[in-house]
């Protein structure tokens, strides 16, 4: 202030679009290398620090990845959220460690082959430096613990055979698989007989006898399962999402949603059930669901309809009405064949606060205002020029391909993926034009079509999807490039705290900073 005159701040615009760059691939591909089905990578996870990255596959692998670049100069908590969110920082992942989190399986009773795909994966609160996640495929969920062991090496576990006659055992090292030899009186040879009635020490005890000795300590990374949590789902879980209190978590599939303590893998509760009494009046399917990111009692799920719908658990225990309702009117004369088919949501993702809700149907990104039902605060058209090709997406069942989409930390932006392994980063503050397109390349601003992969086969398994009908296909994009379906970037996850972004093209993993 200057001689009674109040300055006043011109208010802030949206910030500047960013200058995204390649980190770093993991899984890169050759030219021409064929990839194996089972190395599809089929999610992916932050945890809530950023220090870890977990992915699964279709061959129901998880890939522990581990931050290495501010291991050892990182600051307090309270450091980290107070950092200026703009300053460019080039985060480096490191392999940790992976293991096979779910096999195939068959149902018998219901003559079901239930793959190893894993569907999702979740962090859960990390406890006295181990690491738990939850994992998912179509039936089963599976509580896991990963932690650092020491591995002892044992050796000097031997006597003087001259002291022991024929029942001794030679001088040697060895581990503890033979101490529970030992411990038995057999020994990987057979039974020894120095136990018998025929047994005598010589004169003056046994000198060569001695105690067991330590050699190492190596450590090495344990996955453990803790807790199997299965029948409880007649259709295939599509989400699963951990509560903010640290106690329970959701599974969902077409139908139902249910509710676990995690302590507890023998009993669930069915909080949400849209089956009919007659199947043939369904009309649509539970698709997503997540928990509130700081309100234990609220939960929201999305349908094959288009729609949204916040339940809040304390109102009754099967949750049958919805506390508020989301979903977009149709503009009159605007309806054809494919309209309920690309309404339907692949994915809802809550914003930090909880404010905000992101979904990703087939052609748009829409940002909700969970205190504003009337319809939503922001839609962002993801690939429009393909309206004219439903028909032939339709035919190639590339119309079903469910898409995820994820919002950055700080609310500024979201992403989400496309064909031809192109995703794209969208700024959402009022007035923000940013709609950067990227591919998952190692030059991400080229947008051009990388080498056609070999298409895969069709996993889902679900109601909403049909039969394929027919080839798969190419056309072309909106510069003009040809437009390839049999590559799309599905999965994809926004870093908690830094623009950072990583998302799953086939098998590989690229990561990119901005």
């Amino acid at each position: 202030m200057n001689g009674g005159d109040e300055v006043v701040a011109a208010p802030a615009g949206p910030p500047q679009p960013l200058e995204w760059k390649f980190s770093q691939v993991f899984g890169e591909r050759t030219a021409g290398e064929e990839v194996q089905e089972v190395d599809i990578i089929s999610a992916i996870e932050f945890d809530k620090s950023g220090d870890h990255l977990a992915t699964g596959d279709r061959g129901g692998r998880v890939v522990l990845f581990e931050r290495t670049d501010t291991k050892d100069h990182r600051g307090s908590r309270r450091d980290l959220e107070r950092m200026d969110y703009s300053i460019s920082r080039h985060p480096e992942f490191r392999y940790k460690t992976e293991f096979q989190s779910h096999e195939p399986e068959f149902d018998y009773l219901k003559s079901l082959e239930i793959e190893e795909k894993i569907n999702k994966i979740k962090w859960c609160q990390t406890a006295n430096g181990a690491l738990f996640l939850l994992s998912t495929n179509d039936k089963t969920i599976k509580y896991w613990k990963v932690q650092e062991k020491k591995v002892k090496k044992i050796s000097d576990m031997n006597v003087d055979p001259k002291a022991m006659g024929n029942g001794s055992i030679a001088s040697s090292s060895s581990s503890s698989s033979s101490r529970s030899f030992l411990a038995n009186g057999v020994s990987p040879d057979g039974p020894y007989n120095y136990l018998s009635n025929d047994f005598s020490f010589p004169p003056g005890g046994i000198p060569s006898l001695r105690l067991p000795l330590v050699t190492s300590h190596e450590t090495s990374l344990m996955a453990r399962c803790r807790r199997v949590y299965a029948h409880a789902h007649d259709y295939h879980i599509n989400s699963i999402s951990n509560n903010s209190d640290g106690e329970t978590f959701i599974s969902a599939d077409d139908l139902r949603i249910n509710l676990w303590n995690l302590e507890i893998s023998n009993q669930s509760f069915n909080i949400v059930d849209v089956k009919p009494a007659n199947m043939e009046d369904l009309t649509e399917v539970i698709t997503s669901a997540e928990f509130h990111p700081t309100h234990c009692n609220t939960l929201a799920y999305s349908s094959s309809k288009g729609s949204i719908r916040l339940v809040d658990l304390r109102q009754s225990a099967l949750c049958d009405s919805h506390a508020k309702l989301f979903e977009e009117q149709e503009a009159p004369g605007s309806r054809s064949f494919f309209t309920e088919i690309i309404a339907s949501i692949s994915d809802i993702k809550f914003g930090k606060d909880g404010r905000y809700i992101l979904s990703r149907d087939y052609m748009t990104l829409k940002l909700w205002d969970i205190n504003m039902d009337s319809g939503p605060v922001a839609t962002f058209q993801v690939h429009e020029y393909l309206r004219p090709k439903l028909c032939d997406l339709y035919e190639n069942d590339s119309i079903f391909d469910k898409f995820e989409c994820c919002l950055s930390g700080d609310g500024l932006r979201v992403s989400t993926g496309s064909y031809s392994n192109l995703f794209r980063v969208f700024g959402c503050v009022p007035g923000s034009t940013e709609a950067t397109t990227l591919e998952a390349s190692k030059n991400p601003m080229r947008r051009q079509v990388p080498t056609p992969s070999r298409p895969s086969r069709s996993l889902g398994n679900s109601i909403t999807r049909v039969v394929r009908r027919g080839a798969e296909s190419t056309g072309v994009d909106a510069n003009g490039n040809s437009f390839d379906f049999t590559t799309k970037l599905l999965h994809l996850a926004w870093h908690p705290t830094e623009n950072s972004i990583a998302c799953a093209a086939a098998n590989s993993l690229y990561m990119y900073y901005a």
